[in-house]
């Protein structure tokens, strides 16, 4: 025995998927671990592609599955790669893959009362009612507090540029 005991120990859960949302949580959720001393426990949610209802249905599912894991996996390790490069977040991680829908994972493995939860909150304005779904299950249905962490301002202009490239607006140079 190793003496160490995983349920003692408090954790930071974090929804990771690579979107800007979420690298602004595990940031978000890093500090906190630090702050805290607890474990930082990013998880990247995944699903069969149609979800696990067509997935029971195709025959060839069952020989892509350890594909899919494999992928997600890749996927996880990139994106943590990527945000703390070689030195690492400076906290103990426990990297995570979980089948299944996002709220309903990450609300699984932030399954203790002494657990904290953090998700990123969405899109604010018109296309909340479209996004934001994680946060609103995992606010609904968490057993432990979550930090539901808003868009970065980067997040913002990206996506005010975006706007304006797809409505072909001009863009206001006199700020720059």
């Amino acid at each position: 025995m190793s003496g160490y005991d995983a349920s003692s120990t408090a954790r930071v859960v974090v929804g990771v998927n690579g979107s800007l949302g979420s690298v602004t949580a595990l940031r978000r959720a890093t500090a906190l671990a630090r702050r805290l001393g607890a474990e930082l426990w990013p998880v990247l949610a995944w699903e069969p592609p149609g979800g696990d209802p067509a997935a029971r249905r195709s025959p060839a599912a069952d020989l892509l599955v350890d594909e899919w894991q494999r992928l997600a996996k890749q996927r996880l390790a990139s994106v943590l790669d990527e945000i703390f490069g070689a030195q690492g977040p400076g906290v103990p991680m426990h990297a995570v893959i979980v089948r299944g829908t996002p709220g309903r994972a990450l609300v699984a493995t932030a399954d203790r009362e002494d657990d904290v939860l953090v998700v990123g909150a969405g899109r604010r304005g018109l296309q909340r009612a479209f996004s934001g779904r994680v946060s609103r299950h995992c606010l609904a249905h968490a057993v432990c507090p979550v930090l539901a962490v808003p868009p970065s301002p980067l997040e913002t202009e990206l996506l005010s540029a975006h706007r304006r490239n797809t409505w072909h607006l001009r863009l206001d140079t006199r700020g720059l």
